[in-house]
């Protein structure tokens, strides 16, 4: 550590059903590294929410307008807020949300042969990179 510089600090919630056998502590850990990896290089904060069928698709339908339709990810950058964005007082940086649904990550873990907490971090990762203005066509 630099004379007077303290180090960022990158704080991940984490929010998820307890029978959903996914690692918080395994999260947060990867998701802070790879934020800051990534040139995050101030406070932030992110949230991640592991959740069913029933409510990713509610959030489809109220977020995207679209009906039946089950995403494995979703994202929900700060950035979009409407209205002036105003630099927060307190200095920390607040990302947004990522949003898995734990049911669809197995489903795709299964096709692709891998580990459903490998595919349930993939797409962590994927909607932080999102919520960094990353897209895709």
């Amino acid at each position: 550590m630099l004379f007077g510089h303290k180090p960022y600090m990158i704080k991940v919630n984490i929010k998820k059903q307890s029978n959903y056998p996914v690692s918080a502590k395994d999260i947060k850990e990867k998701l802070a590294k790879f934020l800051e990896s990534s040139g995050i290089q101030s406070d932030a904060v992110v949230n991640v929410s592991i959740v069913g069928q029933s409510k990713m698709l509610e959030l489809a339908s109220q977020y995207l307008g679209e009906k039946d339709v089950l995403h494995n990810v979703l994202s929900f950058p700060a950035s979009e807020t409407k209205g002036i964005f105003v630099y927060p007082p307190d200095g920390i940086i607040r990302l947004g949300e990522i949003v898995v649904c734990y049911p669809k990550s197995i489903e795709d873990a299964k096709i692709e042969g891998v580990l459903v907490s490998e595919k349930v971090y993939e797409l962590i990762e994927h909607g932080a990179r999102h919520l960094m203005g990353e897209h895709h066509e």
